[in-house]
């Protein structure tokens, strides 16, 4: 394909679209990212509990009551013990809908927000350090003439995905992932998000909140690798060669949503492992080799992508409302307080 993301306008100028200045792209990236996902937690919600689900066998029959009663003689104490006694039986989800079907029954609707505060104190430094590290590595990779080659796209997403999987979404998944999978236990144990984090900090260390981060950097870098790649191209076409034209809020929501489709399918197996090695049982696994091993094994391939189409509900929805909001917030600022960042 050819370098065309960021080409020269068709009215004669060699010069690229203006540079955004990256102070302002961590402020509209902020905003963008808190309102898009009080929009669109639930469907985050249904994926973590589908990912966090195992195939366990269920007795059917005497024999398998015997073996279940066999096993569990052979755990009597111990930490192993604790585990199996402190969680409820493993639900089983048919899918994402059984899955809210089950979760509203049990807990209302309101049970479908679970942990969005947890999310929601993520999300806005993640997205604002998502957008402004891509302006600031792009702004250095651009040429003289202000274009962006299809390679440089790619290396700007990675290290944008990068810088928000160390900086705030390894931390922030952690915590939102322990918070949903505690609520499986009879007695959950976290009060608050504040509470939730003492306790973990003080029983796992500060180390605890970055379980999965090699998973996290992969997942994260590959996601927005792929988002801002095909994100710029399909702007790029319907802006038909003037890289400065405003395409609209409905094209801008399909270029991102499609973005954010390609990308559930290119990574979904690095989310699923990253989502086990940051649960509450995450020390069954030696490290995240071992984890993805361990699926691969006991539960077969089918399993990476357990939760995809919630995953794709969400993060079609996730990415084009963040981009809408993004360029939008971004043009209001550039309105309210000038920069040439040409």
């Amino acid at each position: 394909m050819a370098s065309k993301p960021q080409a020269a306008s068709s009215s004669g100028t060699k010069s690229g679209p203006k540079k955004k200045h990256p102070l302002k792209a961590i402020l509209s990236g902020g905003i963008s990212g808190g309102i898009e996902i009080m929009i669109t937690y639930p469907t985050e919600y249904v994926k973590t509990q589908l990912q966090l689900s195992r195939k366990l066998d269920t007795p059917t029959s005497t024999q398998g009551v015997s073996e279940s009663a066999s096993a569990a003689q052979k755990v009597k104490s111990g930490p192993a013990a604790a585990a199996v006694n402190e969680f409820l039986p493993m639900k089983h989800y048919k899918g994402a809908f059984d899955c809210v079907k089950q979760t509203v029954n049990q807990h209302g609707p309101l049970g479908l927000y679970r942990g969005l505060f947890v999310l929601l104190y993520g999300s806005i430094p993640k997205s604002a350090v998502r957008f402004g590290s891509y302006e600031f590595f792009r702004n250095r990779l651009v040429d003289e003439n202000g274009k962006l080659t299809q390679g440089r796209t790619v290396l700007s997403g990675l290290f944008a995905g990068s810088s928000e999987a160390i900086f705030a979404v390894c931390p922030m998944e952690t915590i939102k992932v322990k918070f949903i999978d505690d609520r499986r236990r009879k007695n959950p144990r976290f009060k608050s998000f504040f509470h939730g984090v003492r306790t973990i900090v003080k029983e796992e260390g500060f180390s605890g909140c970055y379980k999965g981060v090699v998973a996290t950097i992969v997942k994260q870098g590959s996601n927005q690798a792929i988002r801002f790649f095909i994100f710029n191209n399909l702007k790029w076409h319907f802006q038909g060669g003037d890289p400065n034209k405003n395409i609209g809020v409905v094209t801008t929501f399909l270029c991102g949503g499609t973005a954010g489709a390609a990308s559930v399918f290119g990574n979904t197996p690095v989310d699923v492992v990253k989502t086990r090695m940051q649960g509450l049982e995450a020390s069954k696994y030696r490290n995240t080799f071992d984890c993805a091993v361990q699926i691969w094994k006991r539960e077969g391939a089918l399993a990476f992508y357990k939760g995809t189409t919630a995953r794709l509900a969400r993060v079609c929805m996730d990415v084009g409302i963040v981009f809408v909001l993004y360029e939008n917030v971004m043009r209001a600022l550039d309105y309210i307080y000038p920069t040439d960042e040409q």
